[in-house]
């Protein structure tokens, strides 16, 4: 019994460390009302350029039914990617290769805190942030446009709940991955490059531009064996009700296989990659 109350003190201690990462990266976010806004608006503008996108593509077609989604489902898909996406979104790549360019990674290093963790409570203090501005006021904007203008029930507070879960899980995913990837700039002082090929690349693996039922069922079944779905795609399936009962399970259970596979590979990258640093000077 002693020992349970030791850890959980423990615990308690390690969030009043790496809490405070979480709190800056928010205030950080909030300090200038111009770079506020201009996210802000940018984000908005940037969701509405894929509704108008798929709304020209559907008026264009003679069919009513594309990719297995409705018109009215498209645009819950288009907007609940968004909200997904922009939440479990982590730009970590090129603050890792910036900290080891400047040399500032050693610092970490010899700090008493646990670098991944650091990184972790400011990519957490990230989605908060995302999670407030703009994502929820979206989510809300769709489901009043739903329940006021398509006619459309409330969607499920379970189905709520489960997405809720499940990009959760995506964040996690999303997060181990990003540090794995990140493990290159000890490699390569150019990883700017790299990012903008790696989120090019991730914006359709993910589903986040088109939906991966607009993919053959060949490369479907190889996107199913792959982590990137659970990324996005598997949390906004969820959402609308096409992912159900035993499919739901497993889509869920897959998410935490891909987190445990992930997390043992970073691990195992870090303890490669911390020996070959070698930084000169003070």
């Amino acid at each position: 019994m002693k020992s349970i109350f030791v850890k959980i003190k423990e615990k308690i201690n390690d969030f009043n460390i790496y809490a405070p990462f979480a709190e800056c990266v928010i205030k950080d976010n909030l300090a200038y009302k111009g770079t506020f806004y201009l996210y802000v608006v940018c984000k908005i503008l940037g969701v509405f350029v894929s509704y108008y996108l798929w709304r020209a593509i559907f008026l264009s077609s003679s069919r009513d039914v594309l990719g297995g989604f409705t018109r009215q489902e498209m645009i819950t898909y288009i907007f609940i990617s968004f909200v997904c996406s922009n939440m479990v979104y982590i730009s970590m790549t090129t603050k890792i290769g910036n900290d080891v360019v400047d040399g500032s990674i050693a610092m970490n290093l010899i700090k008493p805190i646990n670098y991944k963790l650091k990184l972790l409570s400011e990519s957490i203090g990230e989605l908060v942030y995302k999670f407030i501005v703009p994502s929820i006021f979206i989510w809300i904007g769709l489901e009043v446009y739903r329940v006021g203008f398509m006619g459309l029930p409330l969607t499920n507070i379970s189905n709520m709940l489960l997405f809720l879960l499940s990009s959760i899980l995506s964040f996690m995913l999303y997060f181990l991955f990003e540090f794995c990837f990140g493990m290159l700039a000890f490699y390569s002082t150019y990883v700017w490059g790299m990012e903008i090929i790696k989120n090019s690349i991730l914006s359709f693996l993910t589903g986040q531009l088109i939906p991966l039922t607009f993919f053959p069922d060949v490369i479907q079944r190889v996107f199913d064996f792959m982590p990137f779905s659970s990324m996005n795609y598997i949390p906004v399936m969820i959402y609308m009700g096409k992912i159900e009962g035993s499919e739901l399970y497993f889509a869920i259970g897959r998410q935490i296989l891909w987190i445990i596979v992930l997390e043992l590979l970073s691990c195992f990258l870090w303890k490669k990659v911390t020996r070959r640093i070698s930084v000169l000077g003070g």
